[in-house]
């Protein structure tokens, strides 16, 4: 079987729609998962800012009570994300251990403002004029649908490169993150509602069964 992918060339995302080339900005809220912990912040493109958190960030963020407001300028997303910062000060709070170190993400975490930041949101959106997109999963599923065309091939050379390190690599000489990003990848698009069957091709489809085990909550290591 061929190489869908060098054995040297990093693991490659799917590629999604980047949002900065259509001029917008956004205010995350991103509430943690079994937690109230909240992490607030600004970005132009919200899934490669919420990846830097972490790879299976949908995982580790309550998708389904997330926010993002969607402003026109960039000042204006700035002024928000200090309305917010100065809001609760004395709830500020550490970021949690499966952040990771280099995303920049250990500032504007806050604890105990649950109850309080989404009506204080949606005040802020309604008398502004932003757009407010609640939950923030119905945003990441029609990103996501808008590259689904894309899922197929793409899952598909991942799929054999796996296999063929599997069949010609020594155990201790395999790259888990071709496996990782496949594995990620698909989770996220369950984990917003997607229905996968007919995105992927069936012997991708059945490897992912086979190795999701249905459950796209769990965070792991850096094994696959």
């Amino acid at each position: 079987m061929g190489v869908g992918l060098s054995e040297r060339e990093a693991p490659v995302d799917w590629d999604l729609p980047n949002p900065v080339k259509r001029g917008r900005t956004f205010v995350y809220v991103l509430p943690s998962l079994g937690e109230d912990l909240t992490k607030v912040g600004f970005t132009q493109d919200p899934i490669q800012r919420f990846r830097t958190f972490h790879p299976r960030f949908f995982a580790l963020f309550d998708l389904e009570q997330g926010m993002l407001v969607e402003t026109v300028q960039l000042r204006e997303a700035r002024r928000l994300e200090r309305l917010l910062i100065e809001r609760w000060p004395a709830h500020r709070a550490t970021a949690p251990l499966l952040v990771s170190d280099t995303a920049g993400g250990h500032t504007e975490w806050f604890r105990g403002i649950g109850e309080e930041v989404g009506p204080f949101v949606r005040r802020i959106a309604e008398r502004y004029g932003y757009t407010l997109h609640v939950p923030l999963s119905s945003w990441l599923r029609a990103r996501f649908v808008e590259r689904a065309d894309q899922l197929y091939d793409w899952s598909q050379r991942l799929l054999e490169t796996v296999e063929w390190q599997a069949a010609n690599v020594a155990p201790e000489g395999l790259d888990p993150r071709y496996a990782k990003v496949l594995i990620d990848t698909l989770d996220a698009c369950r984990a917003v509602g997607m229905e996968l069957g007919g995105l992927l091709p069936p012997d991708v489809l059945a490897w992912y069964d086979s190795v999701s085990g249905g459950n796209v909550t769990r965070l792991f290591d850096d094994d696959c």
